[in-house]
């Protein structure tokens, strides 16, 4: 399995981390998150390191050892830094516009796309002449923001053949040949 959760995750100033009951809650000038560990799975912390051990090389324990790993280290990423994920309006008439945590989305339907946001995520849209509108997504909860953008880009999928559609800035779209005429 991964050999990721052998690698010690640093605290950066700032950051406070706090373990009791196995559930592990860091704190930072952006928010605070907190992660339940499971069995099997014991972190401590060593100066300004946390390190993570498993159990056992059980299968389950390798896995869990990773996973945990990296949930941690995003979640002080996230209370130092932050994440963000912005996607791309493709599309004629495709229009986005927010007021506060409500987002309005155009995506060539009869109607407008009206979703209620989670006061973690600040969202904002970036509307300029001549370019594809983009909604930025920002907060110190990674999987919030990506379950956020992920709903946002199934309100339309980016089609094959002109790419119409919602996607994420810098994706990669995999194009088909037209009609051959």
């Amino acid at each position: 399995m991964s050999r990721i959760g052998k690698n010690p995750v640093t605290l950066p100033a700032g950051v406070t981390f706090d373990i009791k009951d196995n559930v592990v809650t860091i704190k930072g000038k952006l928010g605070e998150l907190s992660q339940e560990i499971k069995d099997g799975i014991t972190v401590s912390i060593e100066g300004d390191s946390i390190i993570l051990e498993r159990a056992s090389e059980s299968k389950d324990h390798k896995a869990k050892h990773g996973l945990y790993r990296s949930l941690i280290f995003n979640m002080i990423e996230g209370v130092s830094k932050g994440w963000t994920k912005e996607l791309e309006l493709v599309g004629v008439g495709y229009r986005a516009s927010n007021q506060g945590q409500v987002l309005d989305l155009s995506l060539g339907f009869s109607h407008n796309i009206v979703l209620e946001l989670a006061p973690e995520v600040k969202v904002e849209t970036v509307s300029e002449k001549g370019k594809n509108p983009i909604v930025k997504l920002t907060s110190h909860d990674k999987q919030l923001v990506g379950a956020i953008a992920a709903k946002i880009r199934s309100m339309r999928k980016p089609e094959p053949y002109k790419g119409k559609g919602v996607k994420f800035v810098g994706e990669e779209l995999r194009r088909k040949a037209g009609k051959s005429a």
